[in-house]
Formats: structure tokens, sequence, C-alpha cells
């Protein structure tokens, strides 16, 4: 997914030397206006404000889940009491059709209910079964404690949403929570920090905006780091935490494949890839990004899709629904789509639809390409843009394997009229996700685990539990459940008798056969036969 560190063109710092602490203009892509600024805020200031809430998590861990769902529920409240005015600040920054901006707030709104009503059960220590008799003398006990400061980096493809699937989590585990949004797309992420305020809750959540700088001193005082966006910065970012020997979780980039089979229904699947391709002018994380398509339904396939992308509304909307598709984020974006398609085309392919800018900010046309393959850039690299490119394959097993070969792995799915083949076919692609017959459907499965394979990250959000246990340290404490006094069989000094009793048990415990029991080579152990 693209991060933080890629766009460039489009806000720029403005202030003159003398006048004040720098500042980032935040423009509108379709338009060019600027429609907000925000700091530049220093890697300085980033440390204070993790001292700060350092200051204030103790007591947020210690009201236990129950005394944060409140908090959380509160927010949740807000979320929809302030839809509309969230809706318009997204698109403010986006440019996104009213529809897109729309769901950041409901995503945000459902993701809360589930984690905070659920967080208490999630958290509560688990007493696991010892392995063996010998255990059973000991009570077991894991305790989840959270890090005290979880630091969230999110990119600026979903500027509401991208920072409620991580704060959230982390904010009911019992962590505070800095985040720092995109550069290109700040606002949102304010608002929420705005309405963390207005409802009285704790000061456990706070904002920092700026560029590169800002995003690093994050790295460098938190606990924990949840970063979503591009490889590259990825890679970075890992180092950083390695040398610190802090965790951290990485949501990469991504090439989703989409194989339609020949007993699809290509109705079904034309309408879902276009959506796939398409949703957020194709920036999401798990866009479909390439398609393979069985030979004998290739050329109705392609018909359709085609249909469906060449009808798609484009441009700007008001608080009406009006259109389907907006603007890409900033120029380098539509530098990086244009430069696919061009490519591409030079090298044989054809564009069926689409192709090129419309003209307006950096709108560019829904795109489908033909005769394309693997050695081009379309299909090998992350396009994050509105580009589907299409390629017939001979049979099912052909699809599997141009499938698997990217250095990605995030999601995919699989379009069949058999479930059952579609799921064989799941469990053979080298992703972190499968959706038969669908698109998007596990990121809106808070129970199931979102993470990619290959350069496309480490580690997964959500996933039930462990959404909230990933910001929360493991504790392992065993207690006495029978009297103890004196001194246990094998502590100092060694006594040959005590030494062959405890490793006899621990072997006929946990070994099999007539070996567990072969007192000659126990008596060894002693030194002597007596």
């Amino acid at each position: 997914m693209t991060d933080t560190e890629r766009p460039k063109a489009t806000n720029g710092k403005a202030a003159a030397e003398g006048t004040g602490p720098a500042v980032i203009e935040v423009r509108n892509p379709g338009t060019g206006e600027i429609v907000g600024t925000v700091p530049d805020q220093s890697a300085r200031e980033v440390a204070a404000q993790v001292r700060e809430l350092r200051l204030y998590q103790p007591e947020w861990e210690a009201i236990g889940p129950d005394g944060r769902k409140e908090w959380l529920l509160k927010l949740q409240d807000w979320l929809i009491d302030n839809t509309e005015h969230l809706a318009d600040v997204l698109q403010s920054e986006t440019s996104k059709p009213r529809a897109d901006a729309l769901i950041d707030p409901a995503f945000g709104c459902d993701l809360i209910g589930y984690y905070a009503r659920r967080a208490a059960k999630f958290l509560a220590d688990d007493h696991p079964s010892p392995h063996s008799p010998l255990a059973r003398v000991k009570k077991l006990t894991t305790v989840y404690r959270p890090y005290q400061v979880v630091g969230v980096i999110t990119p600026w493809n979903f500027p509401l949403a991208m920072p409620i699937m991580d704060v959230i989590p982390a904010l009911a585990a019992g962590a505070a929570v800095i985040l720092k949004p995109s550069e290109v797309t700040p606002l949102s992420a304010l608002e929420l920090a705005r309405g963390w305020a207005e409802i009285g809750a704790p000061p456990v959540f706070a904002v920092v905006t700026g560029a590169g700088a800002t995003g690093a001193g994050v790295v460098a005082e938190a606990d924990y780091i949840q970063f979503t966006g591009s490889t590259a910065t990825g890679r970075k970012i890992a180092a950083a935490c390695v040398e610190r020997m802090i965790p951290y979780s990485l949501e990469l980039g991504g090439k989703d494949p989409a194989i339609v089979l020949a007993d699809a229904d290509i109705d079904r699947a034309a309408h879902g890839i276009a959506f796939g391709g398409m949703f957020n002018a194709g920036q999401v994380c798990i866009s479909v990004e390439r398609v393979y398509v069985e030979a004998p339904v290739y050329d109705e396939f392609v018909a359709k899709l085609t249909a469906n992308v060449k009808a798609l509304r484009q441009g700007i909307d008001g608080r009406d629904l009006n259109h389907d598709v907006g603007a890409l984020a900033n120029e380098n974006q539509v530098s990086i789509v244009q430069r696919h398609v061009d490519e591409a085309v030079a090298a044989g392919a054809t564009v069926l639809t689409g192709g090129k800018r419309t003209g307006q900010g950096t709108f560019f046309e829904p795109t489908v390409l033909i005769d394309v393959d693997h050695s081009m850039s379309c299909v090998a690299e992350e396009t994050f843009g509105p580009t589907l490119p299409v390629m017939k394959v001979a049979d099912e097993a052909e699809a599997i394997r141009l499938a698997n070969d990217s250095v990605y792995g995030l999601s995919a799915s699989v379009w069949t009229g058999d479930k059952d083949r579609g799921e064989r076919v799941a469990r053979q692609l080298n992703a972190g996700a499968v959706n038969i017959n669908d698109v998007f459907a596990n990121l809106f499965s808070y129970a199931l685990p979102m993470g990619g394979w290959g350069l496309s990250g480490v580690g997964a959000r959500w996933g039930g539990a462990n959404g909230v246990r990933k910001y929360c340290r493991q504790q392992a404490i065993t207690k006495p459940i029978l009297p103890t006094q004196g001194k246990e069989l094998f502590w100092y000094p060694y006594k040959s008798s005590n030494l062959l009793m405890a490793v006899g048990a621990m072997r006929a415990a946990g070994a099999r056969g007539l070996r567990r029991v072969d007192l000659p080579a126990l008596l060894k152990l002693r030194g002597d036969s007596k």
C-alpha cells in the first residue's frame, strides 16, 4: 500500500524563513484547492507528546477493558453523530465520491463495536492445561499486559478508516496511542482526535502531523509500531525497530490476483472485479490488480468487464451520490499509473477503455488492458490506481502458477461455480487472504487476520483476540497448587538419587516405548549400579 513517504507533489511545506514553524498545505487533488494546513512537527515534539501519553497510560490500563469500553462506545456515538461532517472533511482532502467518503465512518463504527464489546473476553487471563502430569502441581496463567505507547503510521487512501483500524484495538488493549497520518490527508485523523477530546476521554490518544521526520520520531519513541504503507518504507521501519529491539507489524504493498474459472458466474465476476479494481480509484491495498481468465470464457468476461468499467461515472461529488470513481491522491500516483499503462502499450498491450488522464486534477480514466504479460510493469509492480490488466490462461493450473508469480501476497480472489473447487484453489495461492466469488470480504471480517505474505508485510491486524493481544506483552505466571516447603528434588546440592527420580519422571511423562522406563540406562546417570 502506498504510504506517507511517496507523495511529494501536491502537498508542500509553507513557511517563510523566520515567520514561525513550518506547516504543510493540504490540497484537494481533484481541484488543487488548499483545504487546510497542519504543522510539520519535529521529532522533539513527537518525543514530548509520547512522554505525556506515558503519564496517563497506567490509569487507562487500570480501568480495565470494561472501563475502556464505555469510552470507545462514546466515540462510536460521536462518529455516528458527526458522519456527515466527517465525510465532508474526508472528501475535501481526497476528492472521493460521497459514497466512498461515507464508508469510512460507518466502517469505524462497526469495528469499534466489535472490539469494545469483546476486549474483556479477548484480554482475560488464559489458563492453559499443563503438558504432562508433572506440571499439574502448578496453576499456569498467561497475562496480557499492554505496551505502554503504540505508534500507528497510516497512509492516505482511507484517512479515517485506516487510523481507526489500528488505533481502536490498541486503545482497547489498554495502550496509549500516538498516530501519525499521511501528510497528504491528515485532516480526518485530526477530526478523530477532536472527537476523542470532545467526549472527554482520558488523554491517551494523540495525533502528530508532518512528513518523514515526524514518522521517524514516532518509530524512535513508541514501544510498538503498526505501519501501513509501501514495502520500501516498511523495510526502513523494520530496521529501525530491530535496532531498538521493539516489536512491529507491517502491512505493505500488494498486487492481488483474481482467477476467473470457466464455471464461474461471468456476470458476477465481471461486476465484482470491476468493483475490486476500481473502488477508491484502485487505491486500496487489496485492490484487484491482475486478472487471470480461463480460455473458454475469456472473450465473454473481457467484454462484460470492459462494459462495466466504461460505464463508471467519474468526477467530483458534493453531498449527492453522483459519481463512482474519484481522483488519485497526488501527481506522483498519477505518474505511476500513466507509466504502467504507457510501458504496457509500448510492449504490445491493448487499451480497451481508459488509459489516460481526464484533464481535470489528478483524475485518471478507469482502464482495462489486455495482451499483457508478467514482463510488464503493470503486472509485476504495484500500480495502486484504476487499471485492470487481464490475461488468458489455459487452465486452473496455469492460473495458480501465474497468480503465485509475484513478490507480493496480500490477498486474492477466485471466481467459480463450485465453492469446493474455489477453496481448493484458494489453499494453493500464496496470499494472506482469499475471497471466493467476492472481493474485500475479509476486510469486513474482524474475526479473521488481515496480513500479507512475502513483501506484503509482517504480522497481521485483527484476527479476533489477536487483534488486541498483538498490542500486549504476554506474561507467564506459575503458582503452586499444593502446599510447598523445603526444596525441590533437583535443587542444589545435586544428589544422584534425586536426579535419577527427576530425570526418570520426565522421561516417563514425555518419551515413548520402553526407552522411557529403561532402568539400566537411568542407573548409569548415578555413576554406579548400586
